[in-house]
């Protein structure tokens, strides 16, 4: 796909009608908007502690604990989801996964609005801690997860599907018109980021070590081309004549190319964080859940 074809393509995606705008807005933006409210709520609870006569065992406080600890256990039936077939009948995934998110703020944000942000006995500091390490861990993996999927809700990307889009980038028409070294080092970079990746900590420094170095090669390369156009205005009044005009058509295709290169860098690294994050969030969500149960039979026992 050529420049001007692809840039066609982004043209007729951003005609959007008002619904559209609204739908793209909230994704974007919409869990950030939830998250930053989450952080207001509990900064104000946090600042008025002392001002509310709210007591954990008793009262407004006895049910925000009752209603934050459900809100937890409904989180769960997102696991359900995923491996029960017949619960399909009731929402997509996507939906499923909107509601576990939403959920795993408000629960934990209720829960320190029930105990007044006040520590307690041993059994109920754990519980708190275990809700607030789950919850800490699902933002963090709302992050991962959406840097290996088209948009937060979207179909999952591949690391296949990145390296194809790259191949038609880096055999594009307007890279014949770059001198030989332009074209080895744009090589050389896809080379080393579709190569099979390193580890999770390999992976993490080989997308740094490629932000960095795709960044300063553009630079360079940028340098270079205009060094060439100049050489070769010199000789071709036709070059001369579209000096500016084919700069500014290999450094956009430079950028993007090198934006590619970043995404299917990321991709890589966010892929193995996001597997490893996995395996370590499940057990939290079971250490909250086992000591949220024992938490309440504890305070209803004595």
């Amino acid at each position: 796909m050529s420049l001007a074809s692809a840039a066609a393509v982004r043209a007729a995606a951003t005609e959007e009608g008002p619904g559209q705008k609204l739908r793209t807005l909230y994704s974007r933006y919409g869990a950030l908007a939830g998250y930053v409210f989450a952080a207001l709520l509990v900064y104000v609870g946090w600042l008025g502690r002392d001002q509310r006569n709210i007591h954990a065992e008793y009262g407004l406080g006895y049910a925000l604990g009752i209603l934050g600890g459900t809100l937890m256990l409904i989180v769960l039936l997102y696991y359900l989801r995923k491996r029960v077939r017949w619960l399909a009948r009731f929402g997509a995934m996507q939906h499923w996964f909107r509601i576990h998110m939403i959920l795993g703020i408000v629960g934990p944000v209720l829960i320190l609005y029930h105990c007044n942000f006040d520590l307690g006995d041993l059994n109920s500091n754990v519980a708190l801690y275990c809700t607030l390490l789950v919850a800490g861990s699902g933002v963090l993996g709302r992050y991962l997860y959406a840097g290996i999927h088209h948009g937060l809700y979207g179909s999952k990307a591949t690391l296949q599907e990145m390296a194809g889009v790259l191949e038609q980038s880096v055999s594009g028409g307007h890279v014949s018109a770059l001198m030989g070294p332009i074209r080895e080092e744009l090589a050389g970079i896809d080379r080393r980021v579709l190569a099979p990746s390193p580890g999770i900590i390999g992976s993490v420094i080989r997308h740094l070590g490629i932000v960095w170095q795709t960044r300063r090669s553009y630079q360079r390369l940028v340098s270079l081309t205009r060094q060439e156009i100049m050489q070769k205005s010199a000789s071709s009044a036709v070059v001369g004549q579209h000096a500016e005009r084919l700069e500014a058509t290999i450094c956009r295709y430079l950028q993007e190319h090198f934006s590619l290169v970043r995404q299917v860098a990321r991709f890589n690294s966010f892929e193995r964080l996001f597997s490893f994050w996995h395996v370590v969030h499940v057990p939290f969500f079971v250490m909250m859940i086992l000591s949220g149960l024992f938490h309440v039979f504890a305070v209803h026992l004595y």
